[in-house]
């Protein structure tokens, strides 16, 4: 065979594997508005930097199944490439062969690349589309799974891994994903669960569609599985592109820097007006957070789980901050498990990723009730309380309002370690509310007055005046500064800018056992 054989052999092996299963399944995915992987990398990828590896990999030969179809690639493309610049390595699942199913070799594939991510320092972007285990090949592909599961767990806090969810991530495919740092899901299209709506409803009875049991806006409402959702495939990769922009390649690297467009000493008076005269009435925290980080910056996280709570991305002149808040127009910006949850998962990955930490107080406390206490509240928000202990990055918080109890401790008070601590004028630093404090404190007065309605209002107005401000708390030491509100900006990135080197260790230990 001369050279112009083998190169037109190559040529002709290679647009072979180009096909995947076929023109005709091809099609098929086509008419369901899907793309296929290479056409999903090609839109995630910058131009011209696509590198395939593994692309002549098929399963092996299995005498149980002699006749079996061996496709190049086998059901999966992957490599490395870039992202706005940055390298990364990825997995992309071909439906078109076996529905994507994920086989032994499969298995190396993807095992190969994620190794890769993480001893080049990279992070790894899987592109999920995978009817789950392939079952003709049994427990060696239930092997590759776990191969690829124990690389999610060893790697988290290495690298970033970032799963989307571009069609279905059945059985044991889902868990790679829920390992994962970040899961984007495709509205109408992605399904996540462990069993399917034919299981339930033999075993439970229990009727459901796919949408309604692991569609993407239960995973992001409900079960809190999903950081962000997007309408199309198209959305979900430029989301991908966009959350990469706040990341650090590396847990020994630092978040990227973006020049800013915003003024660091931009100062916003509106910020003076915004919290109400009457401590009950509710405001928009998601406000308060967008007029004083950089304009446009904000990429908000798990928006519809425990809406009480808000966390996401944001820049603050030009760097990476993760935002960690309470809404107080929603259930009054109350704790509770799923909101403590949501925070603790968010306050770890900013920690494993070198992103400082801006807090935003106002909460009256932690949710009361017997379902919350039955539930764990108490192990779920110590999570919150170990999450801000344990990390190192720096840390930040401001104290809008209310902060009662548990709910100021937790909240990156300055006993867990958080490196400033500001609060603004209507900040309530309190271990309760006016009302129950002066019950407990003057009951006997209160009860023994000639008017105590009347002598109720008056002790509370007292306690007010003397406890529920910040300015207790600013002369023990426990609160920085007190802020004009209008500051806020220019003092958070003072601030920020001064902890830039800022360097802390733990006593050495193998790892804590934080609360789960």
């Amino acid at each position: 065979m001369n050279n112009e054989e083998e190169l037109n052999k190559l040529l002709e092996l290679r647009k072979k594997a180009f096909e995947g299963g076929g023109k005709e399944r091809i099609e098929k995915q086509h008419q369901k508005g899907k793309s296929t992987a290479r056409e999903r990398l090609d839109e995630l990828l910058d131009a011209g930097s696509f590198h395939e590896i593994g692309q002549f990999i098929t399963r092996r030969d299995d005498n149980s199944e002699p006749d079996a179809e061996k496709i190049f690639g086998d059901g999966v493309v992957t490599g490395y490439g870039q992202i706005n610049g940055q390298t990364v390595f990825f997995y992309a699942q071909d439906f078109t062969v076996n529905g994507g199913a994920l086989g032994e070799m499969q298995s190396t594939k993807i095992c190969r690349v994620m190794d890769l991510a993480y001893e080049n320092g990279a992070p790894i972007i899987g592109l999920i589309d995978s009817g789950g285990a392939r079952i003709q090949e049994g427990v060696y592909s239930l092997g590759g799974y776990g191969e690829i599961f124990r690389r999610n767990a060893l790697y988290s806090g290495i690298i970033p891994q970032i799963s989307i969810i571009l069609g279905p991530c059945a059985g044991g495919a889902a868990y790679s994903p829920a390992l994962t740092d970040f899961i984007i899901m495709v509205e109408k299209q992605s399904y996540m669960f462990l069993t399917g709506p034919n299981v339930i409803k033999t075993v439970t009875g229990e009727e459901v569609n796919f949408e309604d049991l692991g569609g993407a806006a239960v995973h992001l409402a409900k079960s809190g599985i999903a950081s962000l959702t997007a309408k199309s495939e198209s959305d979900a990769l430029r989301l991908c592109r966009n959350l990469l922009n706040y990341l650090p390649a590396n847990h020994a690297e630092n978040p990227p820097f973006i020049a800013p467009s915003d003024d660091p000493q931009r100062m916003d008076k509106e910020l003076n007006a915004i919290i109400p005269a009457d401590s009950a009435t509710p405001y928009a925290m998601h406000e308060v957070i967008t007029r004083i980080v950089d304009r446009s910056s904000f990429l908000e996280l798990q928006a519809t789980f425990a809406p009480n709570a808000i966390i996401g991305f944001a820049r603050m002149d030009g760097g990476t901050v993760g935002v960690v808040a309470q809404e107080p127009s929603v259930v009054a910006g109350v704790i509770d498990i799923d909101a403590s949850d949501k925070i603790c998962r968010f306050v770890r990955v900013c920690d494993c990723f070198n992103i400082p930490i801006l807090t935003f107080v106002d909460s009256p406390g932690f949710l009361p009730g017997v379902n919350q206490e039955h539930r764990g509240i108490i192990r779920h928000g110590a999570k919150v309380l170990f999450a801000y202990s344990e990390s190192t990055v720096p840390k930040v918080s401001v104290v809008t309002r209310k902060a009662y109890g548990g709910a100021y401790i937790v909240m990156s008070s300055k006993y867990l370690g958080t490196d400033f601590t500001f609060a603004w004028p209507s900040a309530e630093i309190a271990v309760m509310g006016p009302e129950g404090a002066a019950n407990i404190l003057y009951g006997k007065q209160i009860k023994n007055a000639g008017d105590p309605e009347k002598e109720r209002e008056n002790l509370t107005e007292l306690y007010k005046e003397k406890f529920l401000n910040p300015y207790a708390a600013a002369q023990a030491g426990h609160i920085d500064e007190v802020l004009e509100p209008a500051q806020t900006r220019p003092v958070v990135i003072a601030a920020l800018k001064t902890l830039h080197q800022k360097q802390s260790q733990h006593p050495p230990r193998k790892h804590g056992n934080s609360p789960v």
